[in-house]
């Protein structure tokens, strides 16, 4: 592999530049609206996958819009005479966002990429050419130092994210910068860290060329670029989580052994957040023969701190190998060389006795309770993003249930969330069904079972009455004893309000 460093990057320090180039991209529609609609949608998925020939034929013809896809999206030289009445090309060749070529063309130095932001806004993300998007495809570069653009991982966090306002946000390990942009939204100072240089110029080219407010940049790896006495409110991280057996991309792998780096992002943080504060990782942890890995994830987990981890995925070492080597490029490469560095990842898995990964996210919010909730569980199934609103509804729930004891229960009130709904399952022609399942559709997305007691509990939830009273007119239907029903249904009360099926009703 390569150790030479990417091209040249635009120049930060020319603001005006950047603002004339915005100006310019948004005149001629280079949003992700202006793109689907010019591409289509199969096409413009087909961007999403680093898949570029039904973009390029979707191109063909000599419009503003077309042609600078071909020049930011594509990476195809254009004729200077095409863009001249669209960009401010000597003013962009000068600040560095494009060079010329032979035959009187002019090529991009870096890759440039609409992105919506969520209230609407028009964002762009800036990465190195070819790396806009990794994926089975491979990044498109062999630079060790390489800044990705957006990926699965990148949107999946910035979806989890809680959105409130707060005084300071901290970005660990910025890559192009997606989540100091979307911080930049609701914090009023942002800090966003990497141990790349690189990494550090193309957030501040995103930042800038998305009309957002300059961060606090630093470079260093975790927190070492932190003071001791800095707190932040949010902090969150897509670190280079990967588990590989040698530091070989930065954007990826984390110079740690094992899930080393991830664990000790996690215990870090607990003492650089701010009462109240939320902060939310993507990770991936090993599973260790003889070994719970939930148990694993739980003692990673810092003092003060509640925890809701939540395993998304799960790959054999096989499958986890051949996804890295893939993303990186390596089966494109020579065979040998291909099949050692396979053969080395096996080794360093074998030795720490890894026989599965798993992929996830972490959340934690400091609470300082005398006794955290630790919640470790799997979730495979799809969900509804984004899901920070869930996310601090899950926390805003377990701090109700720890104040409020099976009597305190009884007498609250609850509401069955919004589109719940109840399945019956059993046998054609059965009486009673063999059990109940309520089901979310919005959020988690979540199905519990319940018995009929708990069925016709919440369907009755809507604030009015209390639980208690509730339960003793449930009992006097099915003919149950009203003492006994009350002390054997506050669990299932409890459950039902932390998976999120019943509300309380303040």
């Amino acid at each position: 592999m390569s150790n030479s460093s990417p091209a040249t990057l635009p120049s930060t320090a020319r603001v005006d530049v950047t603002l004339r180039l915005r100006d310019a991209l948004l005149a001629a529609s280079f949003t992700a609206d202006g793109l689907l609609d010019l591409l289509g949608a199969p096409a413009y998925a087909a961007l999403a996958r680093s898949e570029t020939v039904p973009a390029l034929r979707a191109t063909r013809g000599d419009t503003a819009l077309e042609s600078l896809v071909r020049l930011f999206l594509l990476q195809q030289p254009v004729p200077h005479a095409r863009v001249t009445g669209v960009l401010p090309v000597d003013v962009c060749v000068e600040g560095g966002w494009l060079v010329r070529t032979g035959g009187d063309e002019v090529a991009a130095t870096v890759d440039i990429r609409p992105y919506g932001g969520p209230g609407g806004e028009d964002w762009f993300i800036v990465s190195d050419l070819g790396c806009a998007v990794g994926g089975a495809g491979g990044i498109g570069s062999r630079d060790e130092g390489v800044v990705l653009g957006v990926g699965g991982a990148s949107t999946t966090l910035a979806g989890i994210t809680v959105r409130a306002p707060v005084g300071a946000a901290l970005d660990l390990g910025t890559g192009s910068g997606i989540q100091a942009l979307h911080a930049a939204r609701h914090a009023t100072r942002v800090t966003a860290t990497d141990v790349n240089p690189r990494a550090l110029d193309i957030a501040a080219l995103t930042l800038a060329l998305s009309g957002a407010p300059a961060a606090d940049l630093r470079q260093g790896s975790l927190f070492e670029p932190i003071e001791d006495d800095e707190t932040f409110d949010l902090i969150v991280s897509n670190p280079p989580f990967v588990i590989s057996p040698g530091a070989r991309l930065t954007y990826r792998d984390g110079g740690m052994g094992g899930d080393d780096l991830c664990r000790t992002l996690v215990q870090q943080s607990g003492q650089r957040l701010n009462g109240g504060g939320f902060a939310q990782f993507l990770a991936n942890w090993q599973h260790v023969e003889g070994e719970d890995w939930q148990d694993r994830l739980r003692s990673w987990v810092p003092r003060g701190c509640d925890a809701w981890i939540v395993q998304r995925e799960v790959q054999d070492i096989t499958q986890y190998a051949e996804l890295w080597l893939r993303d990186a490029g390596d089966h494109r490469g020579d065979t040998a060389e291909y099949q050692a560095r396979y053969d080395a990842w096996l080794d360093e898995f074998e030795a720490r006795k890894v026989r599965a990964v798993g992929f996830g996210w972490i959340a934690l919010h400091r609470t300082e309770a005398v006794e955290p909730s630790i919640t470790v569980e799997e979730w495979p199934h799809p969900v509804e993003q984004p899901l920070g609103d869930t996310v601090r509804a899950h926390f805003d729930r377990i701090d109700y249930l720890r104040a409020h004891d099976d009597a305190a229960l009884l007498a609250g009130h609850f509401r069955l969330a919004a589109e719940v709904v109840q399945e019956q399952v059993g046998l054609p022609g059965a009486e009673d069904p063999e059990h109940v399942v309520l089901r979310q559709n919005r959020g988690m997305r979540r199905a519990t079972r319940v018995d009929t007691v708990g069925a016709g509990f919440a369907g009755v939830c809507d604030g009015t009455l209390s639980a208690g009273r509730i339960l003793d007119a449930i009992a006097q239907l099915v003919g149950e004893d009203p003492v006994l029903l009350r002390d054997r249904t506050p669990a299932q009360i409890r459950l039902l309000v932390e998976q999120g099926f019943l509300e309380p009703a303040r």
